[in-house]
Order: structure tokens, then sequence, then C-alpha cells
């Protein structure tokens, strides 16, 4: 499964991002879906995941403030993020578990900066 993760930049404190990632494949409603980071000298960490059925889980530092969402049709995964904090920089990588094996996309940017 490759995963081709899009919608990463520069935006000011307080503005929004939405980010997108596809994957190759056909993603089963079992599998589940999700989006971590990793800013400079930190490890990686869970932003949020979802499954099939639309549970999701948030890590609490975005709580309220991203949302996850999937299409199962387009095998897609998105996170919006608003109210984007300068604590929120770092490289976003979205994952499937596929039965077990987990697969990432290759990652994108998202600076908060003014």
């Amino acid at each position: 499964v490759q995963l081709q993760a899009s919608g990463g930049g520069l935006v000011q404190p307080g503005g929004s991002l939405r980010l997108s990632c596809a994957a190759s494949r056909r993603i089963f409603s079992i599998n589940v879906m999700g989006w971590y980071r990793q800013a400079p000298g930190k490890q990686r960490e869970l932003v949020a995941d979802i499954t099939g059925g639309g549970v999701t889980n948030y890590a609490d530092s975005v709580k309220g403030r991203f949302t996850i969402s999937r299409d199962n049709a387009k095998n897609t995964v998105y996170l919006q993020m608003n109210s984007l904090k300068p604590g929120d920089t770092a490289v976003h990588y979205c994952n499937v578990n596929f039965w077990g094996d987990v697969y990432w996309g290759q990652g994108t940017q998202v600076t908060v900066s003014s």
C-alpha cells in the first residue's frame, strides 16, 4: 500500500489547513487510518485516527481543533486543522493499519508561524 499525503504548508497562528492522504489500493472498513506528527527533536506522536465505521480518537492537544475524516470510496483520509498554534509545527504523516501491517505516507510539513 502506498500513501500519498498532501496539503501541508505555512500558515499563521489561528489559521487552518486541510491534509489529505490517498491510498494506492482499496482500504477496507476494518483498516484504521490515522495521522501522526513529528516535531524536530521529538518522537513521532499520534494526532488522530479513525476506523472505517467513523469512530475517532484524538490526542488531547488537538481535541476541539482538529477533525479527522475518511472517504472509504476514495480510499482517502483527511485532517482538518483549525486554530493552529506554533506548537503544531511538525512533519505530519498518514498511516494505515492493513491487517497488522502498518504503512506510512511520505510526510507533509506543517509550519505555523507569524
